[in-house]
This record gives C-alpha cells, structure tokens and sequence, in this order.
C-alpha cells in the first residue's frame, strides 16, 4: 500500500481520519516481545483472578498507538513529527474487540497541528484526548509493501486441544498397520501421552520397535498378515467393543477405508464419512476447519450438509459453543454459472434446520471468510464474515490447495480426524509429524 501524506498547507479546520483494527492474541504477543513489557493482564493465555477466562486485556500504550498510527499514516500522514499526546482512559479493550482511532483537527499555527483524539472498542470510547504534531511541509509517498511481517508461531491451539484431552480415560484405539517408524512412534508417543491405548494390529510390529529403541508398554500386538488384514480386524475390534477408534498407519488410504465402507460389516451408521482439518494457523486466534478436504471428490448439495454438519459438531466438542461456517466459492452471491456458489446459499439457508448447532453464511470468497478488513471493505456483515471457525470448500481440490497452502506457505500445522463412522477415525498422512498424529489423535478423544 502507497502511504501520502498531507503537508501542513493543505490542512484544514475539521479534517479528520480513522483506522480500524482487531486486536487479535497476536497483537499482544508481538507487543510484550517489541517493547519488553510483560504484564501478564495483557497476554492472552493467563488467568489471573481465577474465574476460568484469560484477561486478553490490550495494553493502553497499544491504544495508544492506534491513534500514532492514524497521525503517521492518514493525517498528516508520513513525514509527521510527535510534540504531545495526552489520552484519558475510559474503558479497556480486549482480544475480539475491533478498535477504531479517529482524529480531528482542532488547531493549525506555524506548522503545529492540534487534533482531537478518540479510540472506541465496539462503539464505546476507550480513550481521548488530544494530540500536537508537527506536520510535514511538503508531500511524500512510501510504499510499505515491502516491509517484512511477523509470524508468531506457538501451536497454541494445539496446546489447547491437548489439554483440553487430557485428564480423560485413553481411548482404546486400533492403530491398523504401523509398519513404518512414523506411524508407530506417532502411536506410541500418544499413548505415553496418556491419549490412547495402542491395540497394534501388523505383522512386524515387535521387531519394528526393537530396532527403533521403542517400549510397546502399555500397547497390545496383533498379528496380522496383511494391510487389508490389519484394516479388517481393526473393524472387527470395533464391532466387538475392544476398539473405540480406528488410526491409519503405514497403508494406502483405500485400503484402509474399504472394510469401513462395508455395507453390511463396516462402520456405517447411516451418515456420510467426512473429513475435517484442524488447523492451527500463525496469527488466527483459534483453530481453524476445513472440510472436505480428503475423502469426498467432489460433493453433491446432500454430501455437503453432512461435511458441514460433522464440521460443526467437531467444532463443537472443541469448545467453541457456536461455530462461525463460512461455505466457500469464489463470488459472494449465488451466481448459475458457478454452482459452488448457489449450493453454498442453499446449504446457508439450511441453518437451524436440516443443519444444526452453527451459524451459517454464504458463498463467501477466502478473504472475506477470514479477514475482518476486507469484509468490512467489501461492505459484507454477519456474524461469519471475517471471523470464521470453519470453511466449507467447494470439492477436494480446492480444499486440498488450500490447507496445504496454509501448511507450508501459511506455517499451519494440521490434525485431521473422519467423522460419521461408529468410532472416529484417524486418518494420518505418511507426511505428518510427531505433533500432527498427537493432537488427531486428541480429536478422536474428545469428539469419543
């Protein structure tokens, strides 16, 4: 973005500019780190009166600097010179509060400019007072695109998913053909984490462990001689109570999901298996759905209420007590010639009815699903736009496209868990590390 200042001379009387933000848990990691000040009411993740809610409190001085930001960007904008700033605090704002600083001018002699300062958090006054500055004399342009971003990176909602796992019984889980050192010290390492107990289903499991140093204690061994053995008997172990969720080793998908598909000794109960990630996305501060992006190709309007449905419930056990769906297309109205859009308005529609638990909105474009200033830009409201917990995607590839995009260009980490089987189902990739198949395996957990 070009920045262009206003030179004293061009100023007048009345003038006045804004700038929006919302504070995000972010913001507030990035301003302990930048200036050193560490007051645990302004960080996101403590809790200091007990009441079982973080403080999230943002700092004055980063109110403050909501109007810094309007002096040096907008008016009079680069070039500008701070003199005096006085505020007077009215209020507090805190993470989830879009902020809004505006200034006026009030005064105008020998170069100094007077303005008048305000800062509101969701329509209330914060802070005002009164600012001086002395403005450039002449013009000047900056192009601030090439400034470098900061990335905070903490997996805390991974953090946040284990923990919230933690402390229940392990669930009993039949890891089908952990063949290979990933798969099984994924398992292995989530059963020392006390998330499951491994019952291991494969043909050279024990010599596995021995050559890689690792104790099968407390895990259980089944022979099997086979991966479509192994894929057999973990639904078998369902079916006789001993499994309460299925994991995926080293195995080819199809082969692992065929005995499930059975219609007559799978694990259908009458509704589409789905996929859901769970992201954990660097500077978004809560996890993030995608759905479908794994199994189902290319979903019809019927398939889509079931991937949304799963979505939301497993949103739901994650504690977030009313999921935010954004239906993804590339348009914001629903338009004949691009079908994800018009079955992204019906599945909209569908809230409260054939779809329950979540609010829905939609088609929605990628930006405006997740950005609050481009929804607000594009004049879109809602209660989805801009804040989504979930997307809903239009077909495997562009959900495929997109998480993977989030995974190495975005530095997300993934978990991913199927839904709509009698058990969850743990459906890894040969790619995913330590992190990934402990916090999947944490889903399993508390959507069990």
């Amino acid at each position: 973005m070009t920045l262009t200042n206003r030179p004293f001379a061009t100023l007048r009387l009345g003038d006045s500019a804004e700038y929006r933000r919302l504070v995000t848990a972010d913001d507030l990691y990035v301003f302990a780190a930048a200036t050193g000040n560490h007051n645990p009411m302004n960080l996101p993740d403590q809790d200091l009166d007990g009441d079982g809610r973080t403080e999230s409190r943002a700092p004055a001085t980063f109110v403050a600097a909501m109007v810094a930001t309007v002096l040096g960007n907008q008016l009079p904008g680069p070039g500008t010179r701070y003199l005096r700033q006085g505020l007077d605090y009215r209020g507090v704002a805190f993470v989830g509060d879009e902020l809004v600083a505006r200034v006026t001018v009030t005064g105008l002699q020998d170069g100094v400019v007077r303005l008048a300062t305000v800062v509101e958090a969701g329509g209330r006054v914060i802070a005002e007072g009164e600012a001086e500055v002395a403005a450039p004399l002449q013009e000047i342009s900056f192009d601030d695109s090439g400034l470098p971003g900061l990335v905070v990176q903490g997996q805390r909602q991974f953090k946040a998913i284990l923990a919230r796992a933690a402390g229940r019984a392990p669930l009993p889980v039949a890891v089908v053909w952990p063949e290979d050192e990933a798969s099984l010290a994924g398992a292995m390492a989530a059963a020392e984490a006390g998330l499951i107990r491994p019952l291991l289903i494969g043909q050279g499991v024990a010599a596995l462990a021995s050559r890689l140093g690792l104790s099968l204690a407390g895990a259980e061994v089944i022979a099997a001689a086979s991966d479509a053995e192994a894929a057999a008997r973990a639904v078998a172990l369902v079916h006789e109570g001993r499994a309460k969720a299925v994991m995926k080793g080293h195995l080819h998908t199809d082969t692992f999901l065929r005995p499930m598909l059975a219609r007559e000794t799978g694990l259908r109960i009458g509704r589409r298996l789905t996929h859901v990630f769970v992201m954990d996305v660097p500077g978004v501060d809560h996890p993030l759905l995608v759905s479908d992006a794994a199994i189902n190709i290319a979903p019809d309007l019927a398939t889509k209420v079931e991937i949304t449905q799963n979505a939301i419930d497993l949103a739901r056990s994650l504690g977030i007590a009313l999921p935010r769906v954004a239906v993804l297309s590339a348009v914001e109205s629903p338009t004949p010639d691009m079908p994800s859009s018009v079955e992204a308005a019906e599945l909209a529609a569908m809230a409260g009815g054939r779809i329950t638990g979540g609010v829905i909105e939609g088609p929605l474009a990628m930006d405006i699903a997740v950005d609050p200033e481009a929804a607000r830009i594009k004049g879109m409201r809602g209660l989805v736009a801009g804040r989504a917990d979930v997307l809903i995607v239009p077909g495997i590839e562009a959900g495929n496209i997109l998480v993977k995009l989030l995974t190495h260009l975005g530095h997300a980490e993934a978990a991913g868990l199927v839904l709509g089987a009698k058990v969850p189902v743990i459906l890894t990739s040969r790619a995913d590390g330590t992190l990934a198949r402990l916090v999947s395996c944490a889903l399993a957990v508390v959507q069990g």
